[in-house]
C-alpha cells in the first residue's frame, strides 16, 4: 500500500505559507470582539467574511458534519465547542480554534481569550494563569521543534513546562493534559499523520527533519484531565467542570530552521525567550 511521505518538499512548505497567514489573520479579526455580550456564532461569522474575503474556504467547514468556521469553547469546554447563540459573560475563558484551507493547503491555529470583569479579578487572574501556562507550554513545544531529532522531544517540551509551573490554585494539585486528544501533521489535509502528544510517551516518534509541518496544540486543564463529549456530539467539557485552555499554531522545519506559519512574525515573539530565532521558508 502506497503511504504518503509526512515530509514537505521546499515547494510544498512555501505554499503553506499563505493559508498560515490567512489563519491568524482570521484570529487577528476576532481578537478585539471577545467581549462580554457578544454571541460565539458572531465571533465565528467575523472570521469567516476574513476567510472568504482572502480567496479562501474554512477548514472546518470541510470536516463531516461540521459547518462552522470555528471551534469556540467556554470555561470548562476545553475543546470543539459549537458557535451558536451563547452570550459571553464578564470573567469567561473562550478558547477560538480556526483553520483555512488556500489553493489545496491548509493552516490551523487556537488561542484563548480572557473576557475582563473588574468585579472578579480574581477569577480573572487565574483563567488568564491557566491560558499562560498552556500558550507557554505551546511555545516550549515550537522552541523544542528547533533541534528535536525526533517528535517524542516536542511532547517531552510541552509536559516539562506544564509541570514546571507546579500546581493549579484552582485544584491544587499539577494542571491537566487531556491525554485523548493530540496535536497533529498538517499539509493538503487540515489533520495528518504524524500525532504530535503533549505529554512524554515511550515511543520516540517520527524524525524530526526539512519538510515536516506540525500543529502543535496543548489543551491544559485548570483541574482533572478527564472529559466528556457533550450531547451535540462535539463539544469536550471537564469532567469536573474545571477551565480549560487551548492554544495551537502550525510550524514547518526547513533546511535553514522552522518558521510559525500562523503567527505573522514567524512565531519570532514567542520564541525569543527561548533564545530560537525563526527562519523564513526560502
Amino acid at each position: 500500500m502506497f503511504r504518503r511521505s509526512i515530509y514537505k518538499t521546499p515547494a510544498q512548505l512555501r505554499a503553506m505559507v499563505e493559508p498560515g497567514l490567512i489563519t491568524a489573520a482570521a484570529l487577528d479579526a476576532v481578537a478585539p470582539l471577545v467581549r462580554a455580550g457578544i454571541t460565539t456564532a458572531e465571533l465565528d461569522a467575523a472570521a469567516d467574511r476574513l476567510i472568504v474575503d482572502r480567496g479562501a474556504e474554512s477548514n472546518f467547514k470541510l470536516v463531516r458534519g461540521y459547518r462552522h468556521t470555528t471551534c469556540i469553547s467556554v470555561n470548562e469546554q476545553v475543546v470543539h465547542g459549537i458557535p451558536g447563540e451563547l452570550v459571553l459573560q464578564p470573567g469567561d475563558i473562550v478558547s477560538v480554534d480556526c483553520g483555512a484551507q488556500y489553493q489545496g493547503w491548509n493552516g490551523d491555529s487556537a488561542r484563548t481569550f480572557v473576557v475582563p470583569d473588574p468585579d472578579r479579578p480574581e477569577v480573572v487572574a487565574r483563567r488568564e494563569e491557566l491560558s499562560q501556562v498552556t500558550e507557554g507550554s505551546m511555545w516550549a513545544g515550537i522552541a523544542a521543534l528547533a533541534t528535536a531529532e525526533h517528535i517524542n522531544d516536542v511532547s517531552t517540551a510541552i509536559e516539562d513546562h506544564i509541570l514546571a509551573q507546579g500546581d493549579s490554585a484552582v485544584s491544587g494539585r499539577p494542571y491537566g493534559i487531556l491525554r485523548e486528544y493530540v496535536g497533529h501533521g498538517i499539509g493538503r489535509k487540515m489533520h495528518e499523520a504524524p500525532s504530535v502528544f503533549n505529554y512524554q510517551v515511550p515511543d520516540a516518534g517520527p524524525e524530526v527533519r526539512s519538510g515536516l509541518v506540525i500543529a502543535i496544540e496543548p489543551m491544559v486543564t485548570a483541574g482533572g484531565e478527564a472529559t466528556f463529549v457533550e450531547d451535540d456530539d462535539w463539544t469536550v467539557t471537564t469532567v469536573d467542570g474545571t477551565d480549560g485552555a487551548h492554544w495551537e499554531h502550525s510550524i514547518a522545519v526547513h533546511a535553514d530552521g522552522i518558521w510559525v506559519l500562523t503567527a505573522a512574525d514567524g512565531g519570532a515573539a514567542g520564541l525569543a525567550p527561548f533564545g530560537v530565532v525563526p527562519v523564513p521558508i526560502p
